[in-house]
């Protein structure tokens, strides 16, 4: 008994070092955790703990990393999504932070920021086919849609 008291409190002790460092969603911390070696048990009540004491949660994480793939011009939209997915983030609190991180950054405005500041002297009509496919391929890759990308490089994006 003694030693799975120790081995939960060193789990503990493990995960709140990971989180010092950065915030981490609950599967990512699992994840670590058992990299380490602890047990399934000893996860578990670290993660409890940490739960407790809101050192992790999982909407505040989804939350705060859609807005900073957002704020620092990432990702959007499905970017976004499959980020969050990959780090163990639920359907619902995924599309929740999403929601709310485009309600701050709205991604036209994003879009129409990036395209000034990464290609100032982009202009749809005189670009030839590989400047255009260069331009819209990188909005594509931070999750942008082609619409989106269309209404802003054609209608006075650049």
């Amino acid at each position: 008994m003694d030693k799975s008291k120790s081995s939960d409190s060193k789990a503990f002790s493990a995960a709140l070092r990971l989180l010092t460092r950065r915030d981490r969603s609950e599967t990512e911390l699992r994840q670590k955790l058992k990299q380490f070696g602890f047990s399934l048990t000893a996860i578990d009540v670290a993660v409890e703990k940490c739960r407790e004491y809101n050192y992790l949660d999982d909407h505040r994480y989804a939350t705060e990393r859609a807005r900073s793939l957002m704020r620092t011009g990432r990702g959007v939209g499905r970017k976004i999504s499959l980020d969050l997915h990959r780090r163990g983030i639920d359907e619902t609190l995924v599309q929740h932070a999403i929601t709310a991180a485009e309600e701050e950054f709205p991604p036209a405005s994003l879009l129409q920021d990036q395209l000034q500041r990464r290609f100032p002297d982009f202009d749809y009509a005189t670009a030839d086919q590989r400047e255009r496919r260069r331009v819209i391929g990188f909005f594509q890759r931070r999750g942008f849609n082609l619409g989106e990308i269309f209404d802003i490089i054609k209608n006075g994006g650049g």
